[in-house]
């Protein structure tokens, strides 16, 4: 298990989320692991809004969610959020602190039980693994479905992705999202290695001589299409006897879901995606891409 590094928070921030915990820990007997997650959970939506509680509106715990639920964050982990922040509020306000918020304002998430666009850990893994490797098609499937796993890229730029876009060295891809802003996002290692092994052995035998710098292309040696890759998932999704609608989409939230359950901070996961909250724009344009990589290392399933 890998450890997960501390967000820094200032130390009045630092101080009333102590003494909530301290409060739950004493007064309500929830478990160390209960206790955790909820530390985790201020700790995340503390360094989101970047200000003391008493200064926190309505209107950023809005943002906040929102933001969560564009990323792809299921319900069940919405909801248990929105309880952690509501009981948080409500503990500020019994200690006599002036809010800058409605209590009652607060939104509220009702938990499900099932999130039908989201797969879990085990059934992704179980998708990609049930990926038979048996020809040069299979290996292509494979290395695409490593890839949008291991990045959370969009299908329009997974089907645009050149072998120019590919920087083995450093173990990134470079994509161009909508309005052709360029990000650079890092490969897990293991499906980095399916990647590698689909161009170095089978994308030749499947260009059949054609020249053509797409990474992924169809059995005749042309780019593939949207359509293509929809069939080809739908196939897929069938021999992991997955009951769920999956589209391309599920595999992106998916991605940005298991990121941000494992503890990865939610900045760090808007920016690989390439997103830009309404509400929150340009707040994620000067991450260090060295940042990006230790992030995603750290959390990725596959790495």
């Amino acid at each position: 298990m890998k450890k997960v590094s501390p967000i820094i928070l200032t130390p009045k921030i630092t101080s009333w989320i102590n003494s909530y915990i301290f409060y739950i820990k004493t007064e309500k007997g929830l478990s160390i692991n209960t206790i955790e997650s909820y530390k985790r959970d201020l700790d995340d939506f503390f360094d989101f809004v970047n200000k003391e509680p008493v200064k926190v509106t309505n209107e950023e715990i809005v943002d906040y969610f929102a933001t969560l639920k564009e990323i792809g964050m299921g319900n069940n982990s919405l909801a248990r959020k929105c309880s952690v922040l509501r009981t948080f509020f409500r503990f500020l306000d019994e200690e006599d602190e002036t809010l800058s918020l409605e209590l009652d304002a607060i939104p509220s998430v009702k938990y499900k039980q099932q999130i039908p666009d989201t797969l879990s850990v085990e059934e992704m893994l179980n998708l990609l693994d049930s990926i038979p490797l048996t020809d040069q098609l299979s290996y292509r499937n494979r290395a695409i479905m490593e890839l949008m796993y291991a990045t959370g890229i969009r299908i329009s730029e997974m089907l645009n992705l050149t072998i120019f876009d590919i920087f083995w060295d450093e173990e990134v891809i470079r994509v161009f999202g909508k309005g052709r802003k360029e990000r650079h996002i890092p490969v897990a290692e293991k499906s980095l290695n399916f990647l590698e092994h689909y161009c170095s052995h089978y994308r030749e035998l499947l260009l059949k001589g054609k020249k053509n710098t797409f990474v992924f292309v169809n059995n005749r040696g042309c780019k593939l299409s949207r359509m293509g890759f929809w069939k080809i998932l739908q196939k897929l999704v069938d021999t992991a006897g997955i009951r769920k609608h999956i589209s391309p989409h599920t595999i992106r939230h998916s991605f940005a879901t298991h990121l941000l359950e494992a503890g990865a901070n939610l900045r760090i996961v808007q920016t690989l995606l390439g997103h830009t909250s309404i509400n929150t724009t340009q707040i994620y344009t000067n991450v260090d891409l060295t940042h990006l990589i230790e992030n995603h290392r750290m959390y990725h399933p596959r790495s």
